[in-house]
């Protein structure tokens, strides 16, 4: 069964029509690489999916039938985290805080509940250790390198035992030796059974981890194929408009 799909949504900005009736399933434990050049509609069918705003026409369908999503809290209390580019970390504070920001863990009764560090030092420790990251909980962000920085980031989405995870450019300007890390990362998470959607410009990271690709271009869907039956020239010539359809 799939985890979630989306049936002819469309977005409208004023006179702008940012999305044109795009259809989309994902499956468990799929990779699906997004792919369109700037203003092709990934990030808008991305905000859509994390409940940042509503379709102006069409349905999203999770397992237990269709929903309305009017904020993101609403998004991520039905399984579905976004990691963006920026990855809205505080570089003062450490790895554990930041896994646990807005959703600290507590400890204590009524009026005397103090924040429980011990906790949260340990769940964070788990969940790196289920990514295979070397980050630790009481590293503070600021020292991080980028791979460890997503590692937080990506651990984060693992609290709530998402089913979803939308990645937007995970590998942008870091290093050849992080962007293999964050590869890894989204291979843990698949391999956990969770499905992710990788927004990238980098051919290689998208057929490196890929399952599916999904090419966009002026808002439509111009083609979604196994990773298997395409080729990075492909891609690119759907991405230009080059090649019309596949």
């Amino acid at each position: 069964m799939s985890v979630l799909q989306l049936h002819n949504v469309s977005k409208n900005f004023g006179a702008i029509r940012a999305l044109n009736d795009v259809n989309l399933t994902l499956e468990p434990g799929e990779v699906l690489g997004l792919m369109g050049d700037n203003g092709a509609g990934k990030s808008t069918l991305v905000k859509i999916m994390a409940g940042n705003f509503p379709p102006s026409s069409g349905q999203i369908i999770l397992e237990e039938g269709p929903v309305v999503f009017h904020k993101p809290v609403e998004a991520r209390q039905k399984g579905i985290e976004i990691v963006y580019q920026d990855l809205a970390l505080c570089n003062n504070l450490t790895a554990a805080a930041n896994v646990f920001l807005g959703r600290e863990l507590k400890t204590g009764f009524g009026p005397f509940r103090i924040l429980d560090f011990k906790a949260m030092y340990d769940r964070s420790a788990e969940l790196f250790n289920e990514l295979k990251s070397e980050t630790r909980p009481r590293d503070v962000v600021r020292r991080m390198s980028g791979g460890q920085r997503q590692a937080v980031a990506i651990a984060r989405t693992r609290l709530s035992n998402s089913k979803v995870v939308l990645l937007d450019e995970p590998t942008a300007a870091i290093s050849v030796r992080q962007v293999a890390e964050v590869l890894d990362l989204i291979r843990r998470l698949r391999d956990q059974g969770v499905a992710v959607v990788l927004i990238s410009h980098r051919m290689p990271d998208v057929f490196a981890v890929c399952d599916r690709v999904f090419v966009m271009r002026r808002g439509n869907k111009v083609a979604e194929k196994p990773i298997s039956q395409s080729s990075p020239e492909e891609v690119t010539g759907l991405i230009t408009g080059a090649i019309h359809a596949a």
